[in-house]
């Protein structure tokens, strides 16, 4: 069993079908050299992603078996376990990067059977296809076909998990060894226990408000839990059944498979327009410097890229702000945002990431392409009270409305006093 992203012992296909097979199963995880050392092996996901090995490891040893670490190459490292243990099958999730779907052809392409199961999406993306394509390329039409399809059902738990004897299963190495930068000072923890008590909590507490407030940026009701659907420490069928009578939700869980749905016919989405635009972008370092510091002068787009910096994780709504800021009135280059955005977030994924900076940039599945948000009205709007921004920008705490959103409006001698910039462009 060669665990990917789907890092859970619940409603895990794959798992439950290597259990179904056979006595004896080698639960593997490689620690992929080409991604620790490249630009995806960032140090927040670093962090999140030993947190749900370690967790892992636990829920595995508490059925009598244990997690097998080893750390290489994932093709070259399964294929020694095969021989070592006799085994001659290799069960795991799929996925939709290019990167993944390399790994698993160079696995077909050896003497294993490879037995490939859903579980990183609701619906597998694939699954879903429109008369005469190969994919869905607009939201809507793909979210009727997707609420009308049907769900596989949830996979058993595992009771015990059987190892072959004397097999070492290898350390967890210490994050310092893996870690090739600063982290975000406030990360949530990893894993599926850590998973399943944030949705428990949120279905309890907040999501019966969801649909009419998860736009608030200063009322923070959104579920945070896309790092754990990221890292598969949590499953999104089974979030999507808990989360029955939550349609607003649910729609947010069509739109992440959306986007893999293209991914997987697009592989190129993190770096070419989907639907290309008649546009030159700019290139001006020292507003991409001050936007990804947070020191733009507008505040409402400060406070998301602060946010990002300090907790690994951004509102969806600054998400969209700050993009929009970025592609739209700075004309930087949407490539330029989601390799940041890659940089710090929890729950950067090729799909995710690429698919929304390109819907906000207008080259990919808006069906507005010259869709702009006004960075003014859209603070007013989903932060009437500056509270996102006095919780992120602390120099302007002290600052009521309208003046949290306009500074620049405040007497010359008080503004001399704020620690904040000026706007970098006009305010309009």
């Amino acid at each position: 069993m060669l665990f990917t992203r789907d890092l859970r012992v619940r409603d895990n296909p794959a798992l439950a079908a290597a259990c179904a097979a056979a006595d004896h199963i080698v639960p593997l995880f490689v620690l992929d050299e080409a991604i620790l050392s490249g630009p995806f092996g960032v140090p927040n996901r670093v962090r999140f992603l030993l947190d749900s090995l370690d967790d892992l490891r636990g829920s595995l040893r508490e059925r009598g078996g244990d997690l097998v670490l080893r750390r290489g190459d994932p093709v070259a490292e399964t294929l020694r376990l095969a021989a070592e243990t006799g085994a001659g099958k290799v069960f795991l999730s799929e996925d939709v990067s290019s990167y993944a779907s390399r790994r698993t052809e160079r696995l077909r392409q050896e003497r294993l059977r490879v037995s490939v199961h859903a579980g990183v999406t609701v619906v597998s993306p694939g699954l879903l296809r429109p008369v005469g394509g190969d994919h869905y390329r607009v939201f809507t039409p793909y979210w009727r076909a997707w609420s009308a399809s049907r769900r596989r059902p949830i996979a058993e738990t595992p009771a015990t998990v059987r190892l072959p004897d004397k097999l070492p299963a290898g350390c967890l190495p210490p994050p310092g060894e893996l870690l090739r930068g600063p982290l975000s000072p406030e990360l949530m923890t990893g894993g599926e226990r850590a998973a399943r008590e944030r949705m428990t909590t949120w279905l309890k507490e907040s999501a019966g408000g969801y649909d009419d407030d998860h736009d608030d940026l200063a009322g923070n009701r959104t579920s945070r839990l896309s790092p754990y659907l990221r890292f598969g420490c949590l499953s999104p069928l089974e979030l999507y059944e808990a989360a029955r009578g939550h349609e607003g939700f649910r729609r947010n869980l069509a739109w992440r498979d959306f986007h893999y749905q293209v991914a997987a016919a697009f592989p190129d989405l993190m770096r070419r327009d989907y639907r290309p635009r008649d546009v030159r972008w700019h290139d001006d370092d020292d507003a991409l410097s001050a936007w990804r510091e947070g020191r733009t002068g507008y505040p409402i787009v400060d406070a998301g890229m602060r946010q990002l910096r300090r907790e690994g994780f951004m509102h969806n709504r600054a998400r969209m702000i700050v993009a929009s800021f970025l592609t739209r009135n700075l004309e930087i280059d949407w490539r330029r945002g989601l390799w940041h955005f890659n940089d710090w977030l929890l729950d950067g994924d090729v799909a995710n990431n690429a698919g929304n900076w390109q819907w906000v940039a207008g080259t990919g599945n808006d069906t507005r392409p010259n869709r702009v948000m006004n960075p003014l009205r859209q603070a007013t709007r989903f932060d009437p009270d500056g509270g996102y921004v006095r919780r992120f920008v602390p120099e302007l705490a002290r600052l009521d409305a309208p003046y949290i959103h306009q500074p620049w409006r405040l007497p010359p001698a008080l503004r001399r006093e704020l620690d904040y910039p000026d706007p970098i462009l006009e305010p309009r």
